[in-house]
Order: structure tokens, then C-alpha cells, then sequence
């Protein structure tokens, strides 16, 4: 087995091109794209002359080209289960971009064709290596904050879409495009309980038929609530993180956070006081807060999409336990039915 792995990218728009291409170009010792698919001729021939690949005019002849070993299926929402399994009974490793699926049904059979073939499955949820998510869950599993009560996940913009993320029939709308990448980071930090999920979907300034609105709280006896907003109506965007716990707090955005805690042992003893309160007040007492910051260094995205392709490379090469499993995916998606069904949609 040669030491690059050779890739077959299917699909050269956002994603394919833009994040997926951009890596392979990085780690050329480790990845090397042997084939692209692409509708668009304009496009196939650009990674031609950048790859000196191979250009199929079509899924089937890529996906049978035995000088591919891992498929990146990188194409429209509604096409990631059946050219998942199509990849994976042709005898190839795949990574599928998010969502995984469009049902909880489609990931439950790419996961068992996946077993039954014997070849690799994982999903590119890359915000798992977010560097401001690594943070957020170094601190919190720090114990400084003390018991988590609450963390909230702003993803505020103003914006109209109408692109093909916009329709519902290619798997569009914002609970498949965005919340993917939300849900889940909130799963990491939400515990092993099987959450009680509400949702609102909305559409409100898409110029397709999906919704642009998404608000999900997930809630466990023992676990923190987690609040996700997705939303493209918010003309004030608040902080992307916002977490409460007993003993302080943080805040912040994707490239800086701040978090602030005490030590309970620094409080006076206190206990309940019923009489009344000099001059009618409230109780009041200082705090002996400690501040400590983040902030990021490199780029954001590359950071995290390196991280995942440098993990796999690890299990395709040296068999290294694979980091992002599909069933750890599928829970995610289970977050997404759940949606979708107390919803109606």
C-alpha cells in the first residue's frame, strides 16, 4: 500500500472544492487526488490542472476506478446516502460531508452497508476540532466553572439566501446545512443522557421553501441545557458561546473567549437569614473573580479541517481508532428527526 492515499473527490463546489481540495493541496505527502466528479466540465478541468488527476463525466465511473481508495462525497445534501453506499459496496473508504443523511433511516442503512462491506465510513463533522470548541470543552471540563447550568450557541446573521441550500427537495434548509456542525458540538458537551429535544423551524428571509430559523433546546436530568439558535433574522448578533455554571462563567466568539470563576472556599459562610436586610437591600457580596482569556492563532478553518484529515490519515494508514464514527453521527441525525417531527415537517 502506497503511503499517499489516494482520493477520488466527488463534487468540486463549496465544499469539495473549497475545503476538501484546499487540504489535500496542503498534505501532498499524505493525500493525493487521483479523480474529481463534477457536472461541470469548467470545473473538472480545473482540477486537472492543479491535480493532474483523472476527470470523470460521471458518479459511476469514478467510484469504479480501482486507483481510488477514499470517495469524498462532497455533493448536494439530498445525494450523500445513495453515493455513500454506491462508494462503499464499490469497494471504497468514504468520507461523506454533513448532514449524513437526509433521514434517520438513510444513515442507519449507510451505516450497516458500511459494516457489511467492511470498509470505512465517517462524516466530516470538523467543527469537532474547532479551536474555540476544544477551548470551550477544556475549560468546562476543567471543573473552574463549577456545575454547568446552561450553554447557549448564538450562530446569528442577517442575510437572505436562494441557492439550492434553500429548497427543500435537495435537502436544504438550515436544520441539514448549519445545525449539523451545532448539534454536534452540543452533543459532546451535553453528556450521555438521551436528551428531551424542542424545536422551532422558521422561514423567514429565504427566498426558498426550508427553513432559515432554527431553535433547539435539548435537556437531561444531570446533563446542561443546551440552547442552539441558527438563525439568518438576527440584526443583533450575540456572543456565538454563552455558558452558566455555579462558579462563573464564559463568553466569546469563534476567534476569542473569555471566562471568569472563583473559588467557593474564598466566600464567607453564609446561611439563610430571614430578618431583615440593612436599609431594605438586597443581599449583596463581593465575588473574588479570576479572568482568564483565548484567543486564536492561525486560521480557524484550516485548523480544523486539518485536524480531521490528519486523524484519518492516522487510521487509514497506521490504524489508529477512527475518531469520528458514523454511529456517533447518527445521533445527531436522531437530533434532526426528532426536529423535523415535533415540527411536522
Amino acid at each position: 500500500m502506497s503511503r499517499e492515499v489516494k482520493v477520488g473527490i466527488v463534487g468540486l463546489g463549496r465544499s469539495g472544492w473549497g475545503i476538501h481540495a484546499r487540504v489535500f493541496k496542503k498534505y501532498p505527502e499524505m493525500y493525493r487526488v487521483v479523480g474529481v466528479f463534477d457536472p461541470i466540465e469548467e470545473r473538472r478541468q480545473e482540477a486537472v490542472s492543479q491535480f493532474g488527476c483523472k476527470a470523470h463525466s460521471d458518479f459511476e465511473s469514478l467510484i469504479g476506478d480501482e486507483e481510488v481508495e477514499l470517495a469524498v462525497i462532497s455533493t448536494p445534501s439530498y445525494l450523500h446516502a445513495p453515493q455513500t453506499i454506491q462508494a462503499l459496496k464499490a469497494g471504497k473508504k468514504v468520507v461523506c460531508e454533513k448532514p449524513m443523511a437526509a433521514s434517520l433511516a438513510e444513515a442507519d442503512a449507510m451505516i450497516q452497508v458500511a459494516k457489511d462491506t467492511r470498509n470505512l465510513l465517517t462524516v466530516f463533522q470538523n467543527r469537532r476540532y474547532a479551536p474555540d470548541f476544544l477551548k470551550v470543552r477544556e475549560v468546562i471540563q476543567s471543573g473552574k466553572l463549577g456545575r454547568i447550568v446552561l450553554i447557549k450557541m448564538s450562530w446569528h446573521s442577517f442575510a437572505r439566501r436562494w441557492d439550492w441550500q434553500t429548497l427543500r427537495r435537495f435537502g436544504g434548509g438550515e436544520l441539514s446545512n448549519t445545525a449539523p456542525h451545532a448539534i454536534d458540538q452540543a452533543l459532546q458537551l451535553f453528556g450521555e443522557e438521551e436528551p428531551e429535544i424542542f424545536c422551532d423551524l422558521q422561514r423567514t428571509l429565504t427566498l426558498g421553501d426550508a427553513e432559515d430559523h432554527v431553535k433547539i433546546i435539548l435537556r437531561a436530568p444531570g446533563s446542561p441545557m443546551m440552547d442552539i439558535e441558527i438563525t439568518h433574522a438576527c440584526a443583533y448578533p450575540q456572543s456565538l458561546w454563552l455558558v452558566m455554571g455555579t462558579q462563573g462563567g464564559l463568553t466569546g466568539t469563534s476567534s476569542s473567549l473569555k471566562w471568569k470563576f472563583f473559588n467557593p472556599e474564598d466566600l464567607p459562610p453564609r446561611q439563610v437569614d430571614t430578618r431583615p436586610t440593612p436599609d431594605r437591600s438586597y443581599n449583596v457580596e463581593e465575588i473574588p473573580w479570576k479572568e482568564e482569556t483565548w484567543n486564536l492563532s492561525g486560521d480557524y478553518y484550516q485548523s480544523g479541517d486539518l485536524a480531521f484529515y490528519d486523524e484519518l490519515y492516522e487510521t487509514l494508514r497506521h490504524g489508529a481508532p477512527l475518531s469520528i464514527t458514523p454511529e456517533s453521527v447518527r445521533t445527531v441525525m436522531w437530533v434532526i428527526e426528532k426536529c423535523r417531527e415535533s415540527c411536522q415537517v
